[in-house]
Formats: structure tokens, C-alpha cells, sequence
């Protein structure tokens, strides 16, 4: 079970006045349609401070839950009323693979048996039947009841599951997709049976037309056979692309350590459960082994594979001040670790939640499926019984009436309808996963495909954000430097982090700290109020430093000033120059996104010369520079203005408005915690390629959505009124009805090479 806010031990804890309601994941079993998840949707939401969504394509349920009275016993009742299983979603550990559900596998295993019993009896039962029909002359006393005994097996055992979930939904007033089959395989097995009984053999056929549309008259046991055949085949393939698809999630949250060397202040190592890993606690990482959580190295040095988190094959050294994260392995060096982030609070832990998130996340177009298939079947039988009987009064025939009928049932799917949207966002979320890319929902999807402008960050996201020190300015370069990394030494930037790392030793303890977005920060070292970033916090640029300050922004460096009050005003007393690289990936990353039709924009609250540099060097033409967190939205509100559709990429802490108000955010995964919050992507991948990667994957998902409701909306839409009309044979409308959802499910396994 995954849960926040108190859900544990499979239970949803009591929400205190003002606490975040409860997150409940469940496992949903039994559903057949979408008219299944729907009705469960409903019956849950009827619960008091409940708000559930139900993903029939990931058989799952997300349930929201602010009630004090509402528990996971509870939700697991609810739904088990409703004729379906249903249980907390097992969180996946290290060690497993993803077959070690025993009763997934106990129950592929049953319908591959049920699915290989059906196909081989339904071949002869179909030899049989058409040869019985096509060429009287070949006819032998009894053979009607040869053709029922090979069938028997299949319209009932084979078939037993699906006349259970039907019987069980009929028992509570509900109907499904196994209510559509299940009539039709009993409708055509009785009549078939009553014609067997009354010793009536099937007229010869006409024509070869006619024996397409009606292939042996009174006896349906073929096409009673083949429906099972075609609906099992269906279910097998359907479930094995489903389990596949969903092997991903199932992949990163095995990612997680078991246990754990934590080191105790003694230097003893002590094996735990990663459960007891606190924050702050140091553990050791050896060669071969899982980082067990989130944290900073703060002795050795190894090599880091990141490959199963974010797809880079490339594996990350990192030394002591580095951070690591939780689900990665050593594989050169032994490592300590002191923890910052443990246990649902890791960014391992929020990478599962994302992709669960985007897949109980429902487009408009989805919930309108849900709405349909509410009402789709009880319509369906309706319609097949206005069918028989318009075909009755127009011939006089009930054998000839039953035909269409029959086809009316057994050609309707709501399946496909039901698989359109969420299948495509089953299989994208697993490809993204793979490759370090974390769609959060649907919106993603509906703006991806207008995008036309992509606004990118400087530091941190076209550079590689790790900042170092090149020269230090001023009459007294170590005050200056010592002063100002007690100051920064509050912040969490990639500046701060290097004028920081760069003193070592030499940092005092700040007082008063006062961040100060998109211009620098503030705090008193030694009882004098010292404040660090752009000069204008503190006053003009001292001739003695103009020079040299003017040398190294005309390098592309970024020079920042600190400042403090000397006796004679505050002032700029020295500066801190520092560099920072391009990542290698950023010009191939621009040069794909223009090769997309893209418009690439640089924007920054660096100066115009460092942001000039990186322009030149990664391919940007368009740079907008010196841009305060409020310059940034108001950048954004112009582009959109004149048309643009917007999206930007970034990934810190002044830039998360940015990305809330762009049409599309895209984040670092390794930067603030607000960019991740407010961006609509989560790239986790240290690659910028990943970027029009996303919006490909994105704009490729939403296209498959597209095609996977235009051929199940047209399927029915054409397919019913065939069968209506008398033109459709039963048999083919089964096999037509089968294909509806597997052409669903191939189509948005395409995704997967993506």
C-alpha cells in the first residue's frame, strides 16, 4: 500500500483537524470493462471524505480519504460488495521480480488454461459445423450431437468465468462486458441445444453469401465456441501487455534497500532495516550495494550507477559534500553517507507516486468513456432485443431473427473504449520511467502538442550547476570570501554551494539569515550585516574593482558582490567569480528542439554577457537576461500574449512560479522541491536531450489516445449498425469485437519504442 498523511498497516489513520488527507492506493481485481471501474468510482466516492479514481487499464484504485471514519478495511469492503477484489497495492522491495505476484500468476496461468482447452476444441467445432452446413450430403446420424459434446467444454467450463462475473453483477443490478458475452454464449448454446433436441438440421445454404452471414442456421455452437475463444485470447493478451507495460513502476520501486549499515558515532556498523534510517543518521555504502536514502557524502569516494533511476548508462563519481540518491549502487568505492531525505520523502519514493499519479490521473475524454460505458450495456441487450424482434415481425422467422440478434450482442465492446486512453498512459508512464521521464497527468499530454516556444533556465539547466570559484576580488580577498560564505551557508543555490565548498574551513556561523529571490541573500557574520549578490543590493561597483569585475563578465563568469558596512556606508567591498560549464548535452538538446519546429529561449537572472556565452555555445539566439523571479512572469505573460504556447524548463527555487505559469513546466529532477511541485514533467535525467525527448513522448501519447478513440468510437459505430441490419455474422462479430481491444492495446504498445 502506498499512503501519506497516516496510512499505514493497512489502515487509514484517523486526519486530525487540518491534516492533508490520506492517500490509499489499492489493487482492483474482477473488472472487465470500463463500465466496471466506473461503477466502482462512483460506490466509492459515495463514502463520506472520499474522492477515488479507478484505473481499469492499471487495475488499480487511487482513494483520497479525509474521513476519520473511513479506513483501508473499509475501501477493501466497499469495493468487495461490488462483486471485485480488491486489496492495498503491494509495494514492490528489492529482490523481486516482477512475476512474484502468486495470485496474478495463479490467475494467468488459469485463463492460458481455459484460453488453450477453447482453441483447440473450438477448431473442430467449427470444421464441423461449417462442413454440416456447406455440404449436407456429408451429414451422419448423431452429428449434432458430436458438434454439442465438443462444445460443451467450452461454453461452460472455458466460459465459466465469465458467466461467474456476470451472474455476481446481475445478483447486485450491475452489468458489464462478461453480461454482453455471457448472454451471448448462453443465448447461442440454449438455442442451439433446443434446435439439437428437435432433431432440426440447418437448411443448406443458398449461397456462399449466406453462409458467411447465417453458417448453419438454427445451431450457433461455433460461434457460442468461438466468442469464448476470441474473449479469452483477448484477456491473455490484454493482461500480459498490461503486466508488461506496468513492469516499470514495479522496476523503481524494487529499487528501494531492504536494510542498511548504519554507523553508529562509535564507528560501529549495525545491519537495520532501512524503516529505522532517520535523517541525519550516517551509513556506509560498500561497492555492489543500494543507496538505502537520500543523502550527502561525507566521506569516500566511488562511482555511482544511476542507470535503472534515470536511463544515463554512464555511471556519476562523487566525493564527499556530493549528493546521492536513494536507489542508486555503488561500484567502485566505499561510501558514508549521512542521511537528508528517508523513507516516502525520498526522491525515489516521489518518482513511484508521480507515476502512479499520472495513471489515476483522467483526462475529460476518459471520464466521458466512464459516463458511456455506464449506460453501454444495459443499451447493447435492449437494442439486440429490438433487433430479434423487428426481424421477426419483418419475416416471420424466429431462426432468422435470432441471427442479428446474436451478432448485436457479441459485436459491442466497451472495452476498447475503456483502454483508449488510460493503456496509452500505462505503457507512456513506463517508457518515461525507463528514461527518466515523469509525465504527471493529462495535462502534460493536452499541452504538449500546441507547445511551440521553450523557455530553458541558465544555471542548472543548460549548465551543470556546480559552480566553482576562479578568483576572489577586492582589497581583502579572505574577508571578503570568509564573510560570504557565512552568509551563504543558509542558501541552498548552486552559487552558495561553491563560494561555501571553496572557504573549506574558513566559514563563520551567520545570524539573521534573509533569503532574497533572484538577488542574492543577507545575514550578520561577526556582528556586521554582510549581504552577497547583485551590486545593487549594496551600492555601486568601486572603481578599484571595475576592471577586473569587467574582465570577467566579458568571460561569461558570473561575478557576485558582497558587501557590508565599514563605518563609512555600506558598500561593495570585493566580489566572488565563478564559473560554471555547459552541459554537453545542451547543444544537441537545442539543436533537436529547433529541429521539432521549436522556438528555444534563454532566460536568465545572470548578466548579459555570461548569459550571451552560454547562448552562443549551446545554439540560443534568442537570450533574456538579468531577469528577476517576477521578470521571469512577466516574460512568460508576454510570450503567451502574443500567442505562444509556452513551455519552460528549470529547476530552481526562482523558478518554480515560472513554472507553474508556463503552459507546460518542465523540471530538473535534482533541483528545488518547489520547481518539482510546480512543474507538469519530472526529468531526472542529468541530460537535457531529455527534454525534447519529454515533448515527443508527450505529443506521441496524446496522438495514440487519439487513434485508440477514433477506432473504438467508429468500431461501434459502424459495427453495430452491420449487425443490426443483418449483416454481420455472429462468429465474425466475435472475432471483430476480440480484435476491437487488442488493436487498442498494440497500438499503444507502440509507445514503447518511443
Amino acid at each position: 500500500m502506498t499512503a501519506t498523511s497516516g496510512a499505514t498497516s493497512g489502515t487509514v489513520s484517523t486526519p486530525t483537524s487540518g491534516a492533508a488527507p490520506a492517500v490509499v492506493d489499492l489493487e482492483v481485481g474482477g473488472m472487465s470493462c470500463a463500465a466496471c471501474a466506473a461503477r466502482i468510482e462512483r460506490r466509492l466516492n459515495k463514502l463520506d471524505g472520499v474522492e477515488a479514481t479507478v484505473d481499469y487499464a492499471g487495475e488499480g484504485a487511487r482513494v483520497v480519504v479525509s474521513s476519520p471514519e473511513v479506513t483501508t478495511a473499509t475501501l477493501v469492503d466497499t469495493v468487495g460488495r461490488l462483486g471485485y477484489t480488491a486489496r492495498p497495492a503491494r509495494a514492490a522491495e528489492a529482490g523481486d521480480t516482477a512475476t512474484d505476484d502468486p495470485a496474478e500468476d495463479a490467475e494467468l496461468r488459469d485463463l492460458w488454461r481455459r484460453l488453450v482447452v477453447a482453441a483447440a476444441l473450438f477448431v473442430p467445432v467449427a470444421d464441423l459445423a461449417l462442413a454440416m452446413t456447406a455440404v449436407p450430403s456429408l451429414r451422419f446420424p448423431g452429428w449434432a450431437w458430436v458438434l454439442a459434446a465438443l462444445a460443451a467444454p467450452v461454453v461452460v467450463w472455458s466460459a465459466w468465468p465469465l458467466h461467474r462475473r456476470a451472474l455476481a453483477g446481475l445478483r447486485r443490478g450491475t452489468t458489464s462486458m462478461d453480461t454482453l458475452v455471457s448472454l451471448g454464449i448462453v443465448a447461442a448454446s440454449v438455442w442451439s441445444l433446443g434446435a439439437v433436441l428437435r432433431g432440426a438440421p440447418p437448411a443448406p445454404a443458398e449461397s456462399t453469401w449466406e453462409l458467411l452471414l447465417h453458417p448453419t442456421g438454427p445451431v450457433y455452437l461455433e460461434v457460442a465456441a468461438g466468442v469464448t475463444t476470441f474473449v479469452l485470447a483477448g484477456r491473455y493478451v490484454e493482461r500480459r501487455a498490461r503486466r508488461a507495460s506496468g513492469d516499470a513502476l514495479a522496476a523503481l520501486a524494487r529499487l528501494a534497500a531492504r536494510d542498511v549499515a548504519v554507523l553508529d558515532e562509535d564507528g560501529t556498523e549495525r545491519r537495520v532495516p532501512v524503516a529505522e534510517l532517520g535523517v541525519g543518521a550516517r551509513f556506509v555504502v560498500r561497492p555492489g550495494e543500494k543507496v538505502a536514502a537520500d543523502g550527502r557524502v561525507v566521506a569516500g569516494r566511488s562511482a555511482v550507477d544511476r542507470s535503472m533511476l534515470t536511463g544515463e548508462p554512464v555511471p556519476e563519481d562523487v566525493g564527499v559534500g556530493d549528493r546521492v540518491v536513494g536507489g542508486t549502487v555503488a561500484t567502485s568505492g566505499r561510501l558514508v553517507v549521512e542521511a537528508t531525505a528517508v523513507g516516502e520523502a525520498t526522491a525515489l519514493a516521489g518518482m513511484v507516486r508521480l507515476v502512479r499519479d499520472a495513471r489515476a490521473d483522467k483526462a475529460d475524454v476518459a471520464r466521458l468513456v466512464d459516463r458511456i460505458a455506464a449506460w453501454f450495456v444495459p443499451a447493447v441487450v435492449g437494442l439486440a432485443v429490438l433487433t430479434g424482434l423487428g426481424w421477426w415481425l419483418a419475416t416471420d422467422d424466429v431462426a432468422r431473427a435470432f441471427s442479428p440478434a446474436l451478432a448485436v450482442l457479441v459485436i459491442a465492446c466497451p472495452c476498447a473504449l475503456g483502454l483508449a486512453t488510460p493503456m496509452a498512459m500505462v505503457v507512456a508512464s513506463g517508457r518515461g520511467a525507463r528514461r527518466g521521464i515523469f509525465l504527471k497527468g493529462h495535462h502534460a499530454l493536452e499541452t504538449s502538442r500546441r507547445v511551440d516556444t521553450v523557455v530553458l533556465d541558465k544555471t542548472g539547466t543548460l549548465t551543470t550547476g556546480r559552480m566553482a570559484v576562479v578568483a576572489v576580488l577586492g582589497s581583502a580577498p579572505d574577508i571578503v570570501l570568509e564573510r560570504a560564505a557565512a552568509v551563504e551557508r543558509g542558501s541552498e543555490h548552486a552559487i552558495a554551494g561553491a563560494i561555501v565548498a571553496h572557504a573549506a574551513g574558513a566559514v563563520g556561523e551567520p545570524e539573521d539569515f534573509e533569503a532574497l529571490p533572484g538577488l542574492g541573500a543577507r545575514a550578520r557574520v561577526d556582528g556586521v550585516s554582510v549581504t552577497v549578490g547583485r551590486p545593487d543590493l549594496v551600492g555601486a561597483v568601486p572603481a578599484s574593482l571595475s576592471s577586473d569585475w569587467a574582465a570577467a563578465e566579458a568571460a561569461g563568469h558570473t561575478v557576485v558582490a558582497v558587501g557590508w558596512d565599514a563605518g563609512d556606508g555600506a558598500a561593495v567591498r570585493g566580489a566572488v567569480v565563478l564559473a560554471d560549464e555547459v552541459k554537453p548535452s545542451a547543444a544537441p538538446a537545442v539543436a533537436a528542439l529547433r529541429a521539432a519546429g521549436l522556438h528555444p529561449v534563454l532566460l536568465t537572472g545572470d548578466h548579459e554577457r555570461a548569459a550571451r556565452t552560454v547562448a552562443d555555445a549551446v545554439g540560443i539566439d534568442d537570450v533574456v537576461a538579468g531577469v528577476l523571479p517576477e521578470g521571469k512572469l512577466a516574460l512568460l505573460a508576454e510570450r503567451r500574449a502574443a500567442g505562444a504556447v509556452v513551455a519552460m524548463v528549470g529547476d530552481g527555487v526562482n523558478d518554480g512560479p515560472a513554472l507553474a505559469a508556463a503552459d507546460l513546466g518542465l523540471a530538473v529532477g535534482s533541483g528545488a522541491d518547489v520547481a518539482l511541485d510546480a512543474a507538469d514533467v519530472i526529468l531526472v535525467r542529468d541530460d537535457l536531450t531529455a527534454v525534447p525527448e519529454a515533448l515527443a513522448l508527450a505529443r506521441a501519447t496524446h496522438r495514440t489516445i487519439r487513434v485508440n478513440l477514433g477506432w473504438a468510437f467508429g468500431y461501434n459505430v459502424a459495427a453495430i449498425p452491420l449487425a443490426v441490419a443483418g449483416l454481420l455474422n455472429p462468429l465474425l462479430a466475435g472475432l471483430a469485437m476480440a480484435l476491437s481491444s487488442l488493436l487498442v492495446v498494440s497500438s499503444s504498445l507502440r509507445l514503447r519504442g518511443k
